[in-house]
């Protein structure tokens, strides 16, 4: 198969093409290259006389998530482990990607790998699917000679990190969910249902009960200051996220207000202990330098908190102070944490004892997660019979008064 190389600012594509070598014999290929012509004369000049060429019809893709990269850290670990070149092995994972988006990116990658370049310096290329970890980890096993093994370690961390990841949004979003349900019910019953119950209740000419008058009171506000309501509620939510997103000082304010909340607090605290000492362990057992390694830690944890922690253990440990005295100093690591970290300082094993301490971890996210959903499920009954429940009392009241007068 015939590879163009294309200069980066150049957009390229993919033509499939069909010709005859020197010897006659039909060899058919795809090409990345600029235009068709650019194809026939790469072709030319690897002695083929091209008899069709075709330009291949690229879906739109998705975007890229971490999932993705994870699987194809897997996948390109197996293949490595079973013998398979690396180029052939990238060729046959982007071949079997259903995510165009991600055939492209290794297909690109693949190209600065077949031209010489290494593959760490071929991930740097593009930070937003592989950060300095992912690097710093795949430069280690070129330098070592144990790529496959390290990409075996590195597809199992990040798997692990998902995993995580994925269990925390789960418990999360059961509540979120419910708020947002209910938000619909309640606007729904007071624009459309309560206007009803109000016709009825004025030909009464009888006084209704002070419940039934707040209802009717806040339907009015909705039926009136419906877009307004809706504006402002939307409006506050985008910007407030996109001030979290973009402000440092929220970020800190907003994942110091998380590790502190009830119940919830406590799982994210420990979700991102876990994904620490995770991430510290793959980079110590890959043999990447401490004060290097704590340059990837912080980030992986996903809290701000332990970011600025993790840059307050590094220049300490950077003069001369051990690992578990700069944690000590940091004030955010569990107990237990501090003392395996001491026991793998004096015993020459941290890798070994960061990852029990991360197996714990994860275990205890798995427990609590199984315990919210469990917990999560009566609250949420009481929070929404409360609130339904309510509104229909506050309208049904002026009727069990009419009988009674009756």
């Amino acid at each position: 198969m015939a590879t163009a190389i294309s200069k980066r600012d150049v957009k390229d594509f993919v033509f499939e093409w069909e010709g005859k070598d020197r010897n006659g014999k039909v060899v058919r290929g795809e090409t990345r290259a600029g235009g068709e012509n650019q194809v026939q004369a790469t072709l030319r000049r690897q002695g083929v006389l091209p008899t069709k060429i075709k330009k291949r019809r690229m879906r739109a893709g998705k975007r890229i998530k971490p999932k993705d990269i994870a699987l194809f850290t897997r996948q390109l670990a197996t293949m490595m482990k079973a013998g398979v070149p690396l180029l052939q092995a990238f060729d046959i994972v982007g071949r079997g990607n259903n995510n165009p988006s991600v055939t492209k990116l290794l297909n690109d990658i693949r190209m600065d790998v077949e031209t010489g370049t290494s593959l760490s310096s071929a991930f740097r290329k593009y930070p937003m699917y592989f950060d300095s970890l992912y690097c710093n980890l795949v430069e280690a096993g070129e330098a070592a000679g144990i790529l496959d093994s390290l990409l075996d370690r590195l597809a199992t961390y990040m798997e692990k990190t998902e995993a995580i990841k994925s269990k925390i949004k789960s418990a999360l979003m059961y509540p979120v969910s419910v708020i947002i349900v209910a938000f619909v019910v309640v606007t729904i019953i007071m624009i459309f249902v309560i206007p009803a119950f109000k016709e009825v209740f004025t030909s009464f000419g009888a006084d209704l009960p002070a419940p039934t008058l707040f209802v009717i009171g806040l339907s009015d506000t909705f039926v009136r200051w419906w877009w307004l309501i809706f504006g402002v509620l939307g409006g506050g939510i985008y910007f407030f996220m996109q001030a979290w997103r973009r402000s440092e000082k929220m970020q800190m304010f907003m994942d110091r207000l998380l590790l502190r909340l009830p119940i919830f607090g406590d799982l994210i605290n420990k979700s991102c202990v876990a994904r620490w000492t995770r991430t510290l362990s793959t980079m110590f057992a890959a043999g990447v330098p401490l004060v290097e390694a704590l340059d990837s830690v912080g980030g992986a944890a996903g809290n701000s908190v332990y970011e600025m922690a993790t840059k307050k253990i590094q220049q300490e440990v950077s003069v001369g102070t051990s690992l578990t005295a700069a944690m000590t100093d940091a004030n955010v690591f569990p107990s237990m944490v501090l003392q395996m970290c001491a026991i793998g300082e004096e015993s020459g094993s941290i890798d070994h004892m960061l990852g029990k301490a991360a197996d714990f971890y994860e275990a205890e996210v798995d427990d609590m997660v199984a315990g919210l959903s469990s917990l999560m499920e009566p609250i949420i009954i009481v929070f929404l019979g409360a609130i339904i429940g309510g509104i229909v009392v506050s309208m049904y009241l002026p009727i069990f008064k009419l009988g009674q007068v009756v």
